[in-house]
């Protein structure tokens, strides 16, 4: 749980890096070790990372920022690898889940 200067203190940051002011490495570090910790803290800066970006267009981008989905970059693709099976990529899945 946050304490709210805590809080403050990351949302003042975080607005920073969506308006793209400057930040410093420590305040970058400081984010971020909160991010890891707290899916919360985490989804702040995808939205201030988003937001740096520029105004979504319209349509599914506009969607996936508002509903906080797909990659932040934008630019990182899955590798389109033909020899790749459904069935492995929920290897690691619980068993209700698995292939029968």
């Amino acid at each position: 749980m946050l304490t709210s200067n805590t809080r403050l203190k990351l949302q003042e940051i975080l607005r920073r890096i969506a308006h793209q002011d400057e930040v410093s490495l420590g305040d970058r570090i400081y984010v971020q070790k909160f991010a890891d910790r707290d899916a919360t803290v985490a989804s702040w800066l995808r939205t201030a990372r988003r937001l740096q970006r520029g105004p979504a267009a319209t349509g599914v981008d506009q969607l996936l920022t508002a509903l906080d989905l797909g990659d932040v970059d934008g630019d990182t693709k899955a590798p389109n690898n033909a020899d790749d099976d459904l069935g492995d990529w929920f290897s690691g899945a619980p068993d209700w889940l698995r292939r029968s």
